[in-house]
């Protein structure tokens, strides 16, 4: 720690390092009770949105509390009964879906070995099993429920955070008085998590509807468990469009056939391309505010930390330490590497004029 010419204190850039290599173990090793808290943050972030929209049709808040409230306790007991009803349905037709990709494979294998392939004919039956399509589903089931195991807790810090959430702003601008500055950026990063989550369930949404759709058509059995799985995984970026198609297409494929499973792949790719690539950025605005490298290496690195909540979470959490960093001189070109490359033509177009001046 070095004394600078203006009395104030500088801190050591190892001082720093070693501070947040701390905090991150930390984080790791209480990553069993910050993680409900996190969770029941982010259920709470979106339940404020129909709960404003209720307030504004001049409905009391406390009325618009117990619609949402009730509202996700019904959601969450439909998403039991759904879980239940279709693994007892699964194992009851696991002796037809094993016969179907039987037929399947030697088919399949007499037509390599018509080509001059020599494939012994167990060898791709024992890659593509309908058990082990429904062990990978039930795996991400398996997270999915996880992540609200400590269901009960979440539920009441949920409901204590709604009861608060009007007051927030009112008890931070008490904590923050005189200092309008750090008003306006805590602000700022509770607006931006609050319209990203708000857009990202959204989509989220129409992603599970429109995958559900198509699915129907195509014929291929618990159609709105596949929705389910694939607006859930929607959250997660990147990656999670591509976990939540791989047990779709592997069932289709067991149950439909090979063209099933092309329709599916293709109706999984239109629908994440389509409200991913257009829609989503149209409604987003500005955007994230993030580059596409960043919000991937975020991902693994909030995952490797928090784990499956931590890889739904990671956006904007980096969004937060973003908008933080943007804040401060010193760690200012932190946040322009973190940012996306139209943020840094602005940053520079700024730094221009500022120096023509």
């Amino acid at each position: 720690m070095n004394l600078s010419t203006n009395g104030t204190t500088e801190r050591s850039p190892f001082i720093t390092v070693a501070a947040l290599i701390i905090i991150v173990a930390g984080v790791i090793y209480a990553k069993s009770i910050i993680t409900p808290f996190l969770l029941a943050l982010f259920i709470s972030i979106i339940c404020e949105q129909p709960i404003s929209w209720l307030e504004k049709r001049r409905i009391p808040r406390w009325l618009a509390l117990l619609i949402v409230i009730f509202g996700m306790i019904f959601i969450f007991l439909g998403f039991g009964f759904l879980i239940g009803g279709t693994i007892s349905s699964f194992s009851g037709n696991l002796s037809q879906y094993t016969s179907s990709l039987t037929t399947i494979s030697n088919s399949f294998i007499q037509f390599l070995n018509d080509k001059g392939f020599k494939i012994p004919q167990d060898q791709l039956l024992n890659l593509v099993q309908p058990a082990k399509i429904f062990e990978y589903t039930a795996s991400i089931l398996n997270t999915l429920v996880g992540m609200v195991g400590n269901t009960f807790l979440i539920f009441l810090i949920v409901l204590f955070t709604l009861m608060e959430f009007g007051s927030f702003s009112i008890k931070t601008k008490a904590i923050l008085f005189g200092s309008d500055r750090s008003v306006s950026y805590f602000s700022t990063i509770l607006q931006n998590i609050r319209h990203y989550l708000g857009i990202k369930t959204l989509i989220c949404l129409l992603t599970g509807i429109f995958v559900f759709i198509a699915l129907l058509i195509i014929g291929v059995d618990y159609p709105l468990l596949w929705a389910l799985i694939a607006a859930l995984m929607n959250y997660i970026p990147n990656i999670g469009s591509i976990i939540a198609a791989v047990p779709a297409v592997l069932f289709a494929l067991v149950q439909v056939g090979p063209g099933g499973a092309v329709w599916t792949l293709v109706s999984f790719m239109l629908v994440n391309n389509i409200l991913g690539n257009f829609v989503e950025p149209r409604i987003m605005g500005k955007g994230l505010g993030l580059s596409t490298l960043v919000v991937f290496l975020s991902l693994l690195f909030w995952g490797f930390i928090l784990g499956p909540v931590g890889m739904f979470l990671s956006v904007p959490f980096t969004m937060t330490i973003k908008i933080i960093l943007e804040q401060n001189f010193r760690t200012k070109w932190i946040a322009i590497l973190l940012g996306s490359p139209a943020e840094a033509k602005i940053y520079l177009e700024q730094k221009e004029g500022i120096e023509k001046q």
